[in-house]
């Protein structure tokens, strides 16, 4: 077994990112030569399970997603998976909870993980050379403002990283102007930098006046503004960066909109981790309870509602095997987006050596409960796990996966969020 041991600050300006990695430690020896991914990407997609149109069929490495299953678009990529199942979230239960504890693992200011999630935990241990320490790009994830509901990644113990909702807002920050307006680029710029400048004046003088904890919550806010400035100013830093095309503007609100939104943001994000912008990302499709009806797929009733039909219901138990079918859809598209790209860095591609997780905040969506909640691993060659199997677990706390997901990373720790829950990695993947 192995032992090892943000915030949202305006709207328009969106999160941040990670980067190099440090050296696995196995059974308390380091050993340098073992691969580490360098990039980790989280995807989400809400609303829980059923899991007997979930799991795949077969042994631990010889198994398959079964014809109209959920899974089955992810039958081309079964050499890059690790198939998860059997993971609990330890007390914690119904849709807010889970969405609250997925990435944190119930951690607090006390925890070795400072109540983080992990994708900021991560970046803030690997992203101080990049130029987004992290990047968080949504789909529709703000219909209902932010609340634990909506947000999956935290800086701190209840402070959100929301997600950049419109792509066209995402390629300026990352790219620059929007069709070659570099005059207007500018002038945006400037404005931000301004603002950035006045905030800062503002939040120094506040912090002379306030006590200890309001003065640590200052301090968090200027670390963010240091890292928004960055992003503002730093250029792309590795050669042979390909060129990005600037979304069609739309209604990123719009439901119909939803694959739209979403495709242009997948492409953003791959693009911004070849480029070497940042080493963390992250994609929310909606929210726990999500409201889109997915039309584009022939269905008629929002996927929240479908998510919740008992067995009796056969056709609205088909029409979220449909939705759900569409979210593996994209979810391999990334992938083979990952595989079609090389990595600029080091050698082979973007998925070799980047690590890829698949959450969910609930499992059995009809109980309302985070019992044998779904996870997918996805990676290559580089990203530390042995990929192409799929692993059965009997109740194995979620914070051990946590923890796996930071040594995979590089970032050595003993636990991952609450400690009083669980201690160490998942056994198993390595």
């Amino acid at each position: 077994m192995i032992r090892i041991g943000r915030r949202q600050f305006t709207a328009g300006l969106g999160a941040s990112l990670l980067a190099a990695p440090l050296l696995r430690v196995l059974s308390g020896e380091a050993h340098a030569a073992t691969p580490v991914a360098k990039r980790l990407i989280v995807f989400f997609t809400p609303n829980g399970t059923v899991h007997r149109y979930w799991r795949p069929t077969g042994t631990e490495t010889a198994f398959s997603f079964p014809a109209g299953s959920m899974l089955e678009p992810l039958n081309p990529h079964l050499a890059n998976l690790l198939v998860c199942d059997g993971l609990d979230f330890v007390e914690v239960d119904n849709h807010e909870a889970g969405m609250a504890n997925m990435l944190t693992g119930g951690g607090t200011a006390q925890s070795t993980s400072k109540g983080l999630s992990v994708d900021q935990f991560v970046a803030s241990k690997m992203g101080q050379s990049s130029r987004f320490q992290s990047l968080e790009f949504g789909v529709q994830t703000s219909l209902w403002g932010a609340a634990r509901s909506t947000r999956m990644s935290y800086s701190a113990p209840g402070v959100f990283v929301s997600p950049e909702d419109n792509p066209r807002n995402a390629f300026q920050r990352l790219f620059g102007a929007l069709g070659g307006d570099t005059t207007t680029a500018d002038k945006q710029l400037r404005r931000r930098k301004s603002m950035l400048d006045l905030v800062r004046g503002e939040l120094n003088d506040l912090s002379q006046q306030v006590g200890t904890e309001e003065k640590r919550k200052l301090e968090q806010h200027l670390e963010a503004l240091r890292l928004t400035e960055r992003g503002l100013t730093e250029p792309v830093a590795l050669p042979g960066c390909p060129s990005a095309t600037a979304p069609i503007a739309m209604d990123a609100m719009a439901n119909a909109n939803f694959p739209a939104v979403g495709r242009a943001q997948t492409d953003l994000m791959v693009s911004a981790l070849t480029c070497g912008m940042t080493r963390v990302a992250s994609l929310q499709w909606s929210h726990t309870v999500a409201p889109q009806v997915f039309t584009w797929t022939g269905v008629g009733e929002a996927h929240h509602e479908l998510s919740h039909k008992d067995d009796a219901n056969t056709a609205g138990l088909a029409d979220l095997v449909k939705c759900e079918r569409w979210f593996a859809e994209q979810f391999a598209y990334l992938l083979s987006a990952l595989k079609a790209r090389p990595d600029l860095e080091g050698g082979g591609t973007m998925l070799d050596s980047t690590l890829v997780v698949w959450a969910k905040e609930l499992g059995d969506s009809r109980l309302h409960n985070c019992r044998s909640v779904p996870f997918i691993l996805a990676g290559g060659a580089s990203s530390y796990f042995r990929f192409g199997r799929y692993l059965r677990y009997n109740g194995a706390p979620h914070q051990k996966l946590l923890t796996s997901v930071c040594h995979a990373l590089g970032v050595p720790l003993d636990t991952f969020g609450d400690a009083a829950r669980s201690t160490g990695p998942l056994p198993g993947l390595v």
